[in-house]
């Protein structure tokens, strides 16, 4: 009786596994693109002549483009060298297929480069000039429906769980 009991909280362990909700699972460390990588980054084998859908697991950098009931639409996004200025984020050029959507995880990690305020006054930035300030959820879909931020989208099992804003002037 001894013996079988460590085996059957084993495979009682292993079924409550697979039912784990992505939310709660332990996200993956994924390799980080650069942040102001000059190209957009690729999905190889995502059918972007299907509906659309969420992109692979890992973290893209992109922008929210729209919020809908239950999910939100996003693209990927590039960096732009600008004659007079630094530069500037940009997205697919128009009739460029390259639209993703997820559903935002009931416990997303959204780190804001501007705070949790509305006004937008304070900057919340670490070194590498991406946010720093955990906000809720619900001020990230406020925020995302106000404009477009160039964020790290990290998506886990068609989930976005963590959105991390990058901060531009």
């Amino acid at each position: 009786m001894k013996r079988s009991l460590p085996t059957v909280a084993a495979v009682f362990a292993l079924a409550l596994a697979g039912a784990v909700p992505a939310e709660a699972a332990t996200v993956p460390d994924f390799p980080v693109p650069k942040i102001f990588g000059t190209t957009f980054q690729a999905d190889p084998g995502h059918d972007f002549t299907k509906r659309i859908s969420p992109r692979k697991d890992g973290i893209l950098r992109g922008w929210i483009t729209h919020v809908s009931t239950g999910q939100v639409e996003y693209t990927p996004i590039k960096w732009v060298k600008d004659k007079y200025t630094e530069g500037h984020f940009v997205g697919p050029s128009e009739g460029h297929v390259a639209a993703y959507a997820s559903p935002v995880a009931k416990k997303v990690v959204f780190l804001s480069a501007f705070g949790c305020s509305a006004d937008l006054a304070g900057f919340t930035v670490n070194r590498q000039g991406l946010g720093a300030k955990r906000c809720s959820r619900a001020t990230l879909l406020a925020r995302v429906k106000e404009y477009r931020r160039p964020s790290l989208i990290t998506v886990y099992r068609g989930e976005i769980v963590k959105l991390q804003e990058i901060y531009t002037p």
